[in-house]
């Protein structure tokens, strides 16, 4: 996979995104609030392999409310191996009760 920027921001470390928003894991259900880590070249890619992933974890739905840039290694858990799982390629997904 590329992880070099498409654009002029020319980002020094790999490119870690993070996704805010809730899933669905059944038609008219309530939602989980969710957290989805991952490294991408771009957002866009960042999104569709995100929902790529919620829908193989069983949601059927999800809402993204939020997409952002990792700027520092998160100490605190659950992000800080979620993080380390994103810069070895899988796709974190981080649930709140």
């Amino acid at each position: 996979m590329n992880v070099t920027p498409d654009n002029d921001n020319n980002f020094d470390g790999p490119m870690i995104f993070i996704i805010i928003g809730k899933g669905y894991e059944e038609d008219g259900g309530e939602g989980v609030d969710l957290h989805v880590m991952l490294k991408a070249p771009d957002d866009d890619t960042a999104v569709r392999e995100a929902l790529n992933a919620l829908a193989e974890g069983g949601f059927i739905e999800a809402d993204l409310d939020q997409i952002g840039l990792l700027t520092d290694i998160p100490v605190d858990e659950p992000h800080a191996s979620a993080y380390q799982g994103a810069l070895e390629g899988e796709v974190a997904i981080i649930r709140f009760s």
